[in-house]
């Protein structure tokens, strides 16, 4: 270990489990997907008038699939044995990850806090996770680290919070039928303490303090300010707070990765880009009316990725196509800082 270096490298040890837990994830995913949609609710023949019919039942919402025939009872075959085969298999594969999941934590693999991990995946169930709303903040480091094959040091992870960041720009139609009570009924459905001050806010906290900050970019145009976004038109939940400078993080491309959480199971995690995440963090820690232990930690976490972008995560380029949606000053501060960065610790194998 390097003691000037905020970034440690695995073991040989910790890589082969990290991939082959990774792997088994990306296996379910898939599978799950067709559970919750190919193969969602179920089949069953009822007969009308005496006739038989075949119905879909999804939820509350019964659909006629037509009279009995040899092509109705082909569709019902095919629907009965590809729902067993899909369940038989995510079955077997969650039961892996169970296996895995204490040698993962044996091994220090468990890095994202079970409550960041709980809230990610019910957002991600919703599809809400990406499309919409991704890891702006501190928790955003476990999906870099994740992804490079390296684990960043403590004193630069610490944090009671989660920042999501809304992307305002796309339509909440989806949104309101996915989570008609909104974030604030989603976060209540991993934790029932989860709570909000007042109507509006845009923090909620649960009876730990953990708390769940849901931003925004500001309107660029304040004259033309439109309300305060939310996920939902519920009586009661979050609206996210308008935060400068916020459109170079919610409106970069999508990262995504799978970290593992403190218990061992992996979590699918979407995160702004890296390159957006550093040039923000440090212009940050140029900002003079910020607190300055704030802007000491802005930057030491803007340089700790900066050297990943000059290390694992290389492939991502820093031209100006790249970078065109930052200002040319910070794309020139990033890249200078991509420049002066450490490398990163070798793979230990």
């Amino acid at each position: 270990m390097d003691k000037d270096n905020e970034i440690n490298s695995l073991s040989a040890d910790q890589a082969r489990q990290a991939v082959d837990c990774r792997q088994v994830f990306d296996a379910l995913r898939p599978v799950e997907g067709d559970l919750s949609r190919r193969f969602a609710g179920s089949m069953a023949w009822k007969t009308v008038n005496g006739q038989d019919y075949l119905y879909r039942r999804r939820g509350k919402v019964e659909k006629s699939l037509g009279p009995r025939s040899p092509e109705t009872e082909a569709a019902d075959a095919t629907f009965r044995a590809g729902k067993a085969r899909a369940e038989d298999m995510a079955q077997g594969l969650r039961a892996r990850l169970e296996r895995m999941a204490p040698v993962n934590v044996a091994l220090q693999l468990g890095r994202v806090p079970n409550v960041v991990a709980r809230v990610l995946r019910r957002l991600d169930e919703q599809g809400l996770l990406g499309p919409r709303i991704a890891v702006v903040g501190t928790n955003a480091l476990f999906a870099y680290e994740a992804a490079a094959g390296v684990q960043f040091r403590s004193g630069l992870l610490a944090t009671t919070d989660v920042d999501l960041a809304l992307d305002a720009r796309r339509s909440l139609t989806l949104t309101a039928e996915a989570q008609p009570n909104g974030l604030l009924g989603l976060l209540r459905k991993i934790d029932r303490s989860f709570d909000i001050r007042r109507d509006g806010d845009f923090r909620a906290v649960n009876r730990d303090g953990f708390m769940v900050d849901l931003i925004t970019p500001a309107a660029r145009d304040m004259r033309r300010r439109a309300p305060r976004p939310r996920l939902s038109a519920a009586t009661e939940d979050l609206e996210a707070a308008e935060i400068g400078k916020l459109q170079w993080l919610v409106e970069a491309p999508r990262f995504t990765s799978v970290a593992i959480a403190e218990n061992g199971l992996p979590v699918r995690m979407v995160a702004a880009d890296p390159r957006f995440f550093a040039a923000h963090k440090l212009w940050l820690a140029e900002r003079e009316d910020r607190e300055p232990d704030k802007r000491g930690r802005d930057r030491m976490q803007g340089a700790a990725v900066a050297g990943l972008l000059a290390g694992a995560l290389n492939s991502l380029a820093l031209d100006d196509t790249s970078l065109s949606q930052l200002p040319t000053a910070l794309a020139m501060q990033l890249r200078e800082a991509v420049q002066r960065a450490p490398p990163a610790p070798a793979l230990e194998w």
